[in-house]
């Protein structure tokens, strides 16, 4: 594609969100005229929570939740022709599971991602989103492109439609920044990785989710000899509900439902199934880590420790160590541990794509708590001199339900936005 040529589409990140819609672009076409569309990551390569690709732990959504088969069962994009490209369709099938491994998952991920090689630019960061006509009326954008890291130079690129899917940065905890010593759970096998030679005898892992339930898990297990302290600000991990009738809050009509309720609603919705989600953990997991719990409780010999409704008061570094005093609510006494590393489950914090649009912000609408405002399809509400469309994957989960920013209707999201921009740009 010519540098200087006029994009149809410009995606920002090339997660599963905006990977899913280049697949739908491709089977789509717009009076038979193929879409221009490229994507910009600011990662050296593809990846999707590679620090969290624990061997053994599987997807919490089924495969027929992939890219594409929940749009078009018949894509060659879809997991099954992946396992097929690769020999394991019968022997998957023998697993009698419609949860692949994560690692598995991913590599499905990866390989979907190789065949759009042509349309990505990596180690590209959009720095910015301006008006590429001036003050008046908005007909194309001018995105802003970082490439090779913080230093290098940025580059222009024009389009008449962006789409932005930047996903989610690290949640610290308030005060306490990341270090070689102290890590968010997204950077747990590189972290061990790089203290592993040194033996390490003790850790601490905060939070209740599922992330900080599978750190937990697997630090008890790869470290055999060191002590696994998990704290928690309740008693204990809580279930996740994916029971039958409760799914059906990520089925493709439950977004028309939640978007065309008013605010009230909405927030209802949200704190009914919160726990489909948010701070739960699968209950086989938690099965599992009160059985190891117990038996250490019977022999004696303990390694995995449970700091139930309690909190983290401060972490300071002690040489190659970190010492971490934890209070336990109710009574406000302290127990301090020695550890190596500090493991933050803390979750994650939604890219707000306000912070991109530059001169076009002014031009935008919010609701009455300062959110961009989204229609059906997701693109932002303007006035009307702005002709071409921004829009948002992954950011309206306020509008438009808890699957917003899952895995679940990835490819029904992509396949209703790519029909929409193919229509306009005929």
């Amino acid at each position: 594609m010519d540098a200087d040529a006029v994009l149809d589409i410009a995606g920002i990140g090339f997660g599963p969100a905006n990977l899913a819609l280049a697949i739908a672009l491709d089977e789509m076409d717009s009076a038979g005229r193929a879409v221009t569309a490229r994507f910009f990551e600011a990662q050296e390569r593809f990846g999707w929570h590679r620090g969290m690709l624990i061997e053994g732990a599987t997807m919490q959504v089924p495969f027929l939740k992939d890219l594409v088969t929940m749009r078009n069962p018949t894509s060659r994009f879809s997991f099954l022709s992946f396992l097929h490209t690769r020999g394991r369709i019968v022997d998957f099938a023998n697993t009698k599971t419609f949860f692949p491994l994560r690692t598995e998952f991913h590599e499905y991920l990866a390989w979907a991602a190789e065949q759009f090689e042509n349309r990505v630019s990596y180690q590209s960061e959009v720095i910015g989103i301006r008006s590429a006509t001036g003050p008046g009326d908005v007909e194309a954008v001018d995105v802003s492109v970082r490439v090779g890291g913080r230093d290098g130079a940025p580059r222009t690129h024009r389009a008449r439609n962006v789409v932005i899917a930047a996903g989610g940065r690290p949640r610290m905890p308030e005060g306490l920044p990341a270090s070689e010593r102290i890590w968010h759970s997204s950077r747990l096998l590189d972290g061990v990785q790089a203290i592993a030679g040194s033996k390490p005898s003790s850790f601490v892992v905060l939070g209740s989710g599922q992330s900080a339930a599978e750190a937990v898990d697997y630090l008890h297990r790869e470290f055999a000899d060191a002590q696994v302290h998990s704290v928690h600000s309740r008693y204990g991990y809580s279930v996740a509900d994916d029971s039958a009738f409760t799914n059906s809050i990520f089925n493709p009509v439950a977004v028309d439902h939640h978007f065309a309720a008013s605010e009230s609603v909405r927030r209802s919705l949200h704190a009914y199934h919160a726990n489909t989600n948010y701070s739960v953990v699968d209950e086989g997991l938690i099965r599992q880590l009160y059985q190891t719990s117990y038996l250490e409780s019977v022999t004696g010999r303990r390694r995995l420790h449970f700091h139930k409704v309690s909190r983290l008061v401060e972490v300071t570094h002690a040489g190659d160590r970190l010492r971490v005093v934890i209070e336990f609510l109710p009574d406000g006494s302290t127990t301090t541990v020695e550890a190596d590393a500090l493991v933050c489950a803390t979750g994650y914090l939604r890219a707000d794509p306000a912070s991109l649009l530059g001169d076009l912000l002014p031009r935008c609408r919010r609701d009455g708590q300062g959110r961009l405002l989204l229609d059906r399809n997701r693109r932002v509400a303007t006035d009307e001199s702005v002709k071409c469309g921004i829009y948002v994957l992954g950011y309206g989960e306020h509008s438009h339900g808890l699957s917003e920013t899952l895995l679940s209707l990835t490819a029904v999201r992509a396949g209703e936005l790519a029909e929409v921009l193919t229509k306009e740009l005929v």
